[in-house]
């Protein structure tokens, strides 16, 4: 199974092969299917539909696909959306005129009518496309510890079904860092303890 040609040379080659296989008899469409799919690397049952779909698939594969939306669009989605606390799409849409308005306002951001206008326009699903990119950089958020899986097991620990004391002296602690969004270099930590009585 032949995988390194390209998928220009594929519909080429589909393109060669497709008006022999219609005119052929089946112990001769049996021998060009086999050849198609040896040299393709497809499987047997979508390298028979190419075959005999193969003026669709040039229709469809025919069309470029052009960007809408340019980077000065983009730009503006990613800032509203930064200053909108990442909020999802759904929301995000409705609040965009205000929220261009005001980043404008503030001179925090400069845009064309043209760019407003696709801004402004733009489909939630679409904003959620754009913004993809942007949520994969800051998916996780910081953490400067981890499981300690040999305490844990060492240390009592009580659900919230068994914190009916009354005597101070139980405490419940929390460890947080202070290193703004990168845990490189020096920072501060605060502990804070809670007692639960």
């Amino acid at each position: 199974m032949e995988k390194s040609l390209s998928y220009q040379a594929r519909r080429e080659l589909l393109q060669q092969m497709a008006p022999q296989y219609r005119q052929a008899s089946p112990a001769q469409k049996r021998t060009l299917l086999d050849e198609f799919v040896a040299t393709t690397g497809y499987v047997r049952k979508y390298a028979r539909w190419l075959l005999n779909h193969a003026e669709e698939v040039q229709q469809t594969h025919g069309r470029s696909h052009l960007r809408r939306y340019g980077p000065d669009v983009q730009h503006a989605l990613f800032l509203a959306w930064h200053v909108a606390n990442r909020i999802c799409a759904k929301r995000l849409i409705p609040f965009l005129p205000t929220l261009i308005e005001a980043l404008e306002r503030h001179e925090h951001l400069h845009i064309s009518e043209e760019c407003r206008r696709q801004l402004l326009s733009m489909s939630a699903a679409t904003a959620d496309r754009l913004l993809s990119s942007q949520r994969k950089l800051g998916q996780r958020g910081l953490s400067t510890t981890r499981a300690g899986t040999l305490l844990k097991q060492q240390i009592p620990i009580r659900t919230f079904e068994e914190w009916n004391e009354t005597q101070p002296g139980y405490l419940e602690a929390d460890l947080v860092a202070h290193c703004g969004t990168d845990i490189e270099g020096g920072y501060l930590y605060t502990l804070t303890l809670t007692d639960v009585a």
